[in-house]
């Protein structure tokens, strides 16, 4: 029996996801030139959805997407809501605006967190169990799935690769971090009043990336197209949503794009959001001690 997706439902998931992602203002943008302003895009990527989701209606094919142009609509509605309008409040913008990294990075979060929360809802909606969308610890000692350029052998489990992921993905970003930035030893010392916001920053943006943008996605393409197409589709639409970070382009896309692609996988073999949680933590603690260095003057408080 042949239980591989038909193409035109492959076809279709790849086309409206990469219209929808940042693809078409990067486009617009970087090549002809056009500034694009959180409205259009959001009107933009709006549109695409609603049209890919009219099309399950009439065709047969693809109806088995209804599930993902539904999630899409509502994470892109959300984030609308919450980054154009919630967080221009006045209570808001007076904590998002404060010098104190204690007070506007937990504010951002906080904003992330709403979206999460509300894609958490959704997805409970249309799956009607946690552990359909990952939202468990999932087996932390299952097996990995052998990969030879990654140099993954069969009988590795994820309770030993899940370390070493971690350990490697950490200080890969702790030495792009140090060369980037170089900060003062003295700095560094007074950044360590911010540990507590550090740590609960980062287990705060962890949680919420591989909520919204992994488990999400992943959770309603792997039924109607597999593992491999939806493990594939999310990292790239992860990945292209970085080309405006850090490192800046094609490299950042390609750097974020494996690691949502390496976290993704962990979740389908797992079942589970612990490793994805745990290896973007880690990774998260450098990235948001070296913000907190940043906002301290030398010199200054």
């Amino acid at each position: 029996m042949n239980t591989s997706p038909q193409k035109s439902l492959v076809a279709t998931a790849w086309v409206f996801l990469l219209l929808a992602s940042l693809l078409p203002v990067i486009v617009l943008q970087e090549i002809l030139g056009y500034s694009v302003s959180e409205d259009l895009r959001s009107a933009m990527t709006g549109t695409v959805i609603l049209i890919g989701m009219a099309l399950t209606f009439v065709w047969k094919s693809i109806r088995p997407l209804r599930s993902f142009f539904v999630l899409f609509l509502v994470l892109v509605a959300t984030e609308w809501l919450v980054f154009t309008k919630l967080d221009q409040l006045q209570f808001y913008q007076s904590w998002l605006n404060n010098p104190s990294f204690n007070v506007f990075m937990l504010a951002e979060q906080s904003l992330r967190l709403i979206v999460t929360l509300v894609i958490i809802a959704i997805l409970f909606l249309l799956k009607k169990q946690f552990g359909a969308f990952f939202f468990v610890k999932g087996d932390v000692n299952a097996p990995v799935e052998p990969v030879r350029w990654l140099g993954i052998k069969k009988g590795e489990r994820w309770n030993k690769a899940g370390k070493i992921f971690a350990i490697a993905i950490s200080s890969g970003t702790l030495l792009f971090l140090i060369l980037a930035g170089r900060p003062p030893l003295d700095i560094v010392l007074r950044a360590l009043p911010f540990l507590h916001a550090i740590l609960l920053a980062a287990a705060l943006n962890a949680f919420n990336e591989e909520m919204t943008y992994k488990a999400s996605f992943l959770s309603v393409l792997e039924e109607p197209l597999g593992k491999h197409h939806a493990l594939w589709l999310m990292a790239a639409y992860f990945g292209i949503g970085h080309f405006y970070g850090v490192p800046y382009g094609v490299i950042g896309v390609l750097m974020a794009g494996f690691l949502g692609w390496l976290l993704g996988k962990s979740m389908l073999e797992t079942r589970g959001l612990w490793w994805a949680w745990f290896i973007h933590f880690w990774q998260d603690v450098l990235i948001f001690s070296f913000l907190a260095i940043g906002s301290i003057l030398p010199g200054g408080g």
